[in-house]
């Protein structure tokens, strides 16, 4: 497959980043829920979205330099 002009080059980490990111946001509140307390589903819903948001800026700031443009 050839890769069109431009088009960014991910890595593995990259890939591995952006799944504990996406993964997170769900698992993360589910497993407090489970172990440690008992939360609303308001609480899972604001801490997912918390959670999502600090993933995003993390892996923005994290990702940007290393991210390679096919020549």
């Amino acid at each position: 497959m050839k890769r069109k002009p431009g088009e960014p080059i991910y890595l593995k980490h990259h890939m591995l980043g952006l799944a504990l990111a996406l993964v997170s946001p769900i698992v993360l509140p589910l497993l407090y829920h489970n172990y440690v307390g008992p939360l609303s589903f308001a609480t899972r819903f604001v801490a997912g979205l918390l959670i999502a948001l600090i993933g995003s800026i993390v892996l923005y700031f994290t990702y940007r330099g290393s991210a390679q443009n096919q020549p």
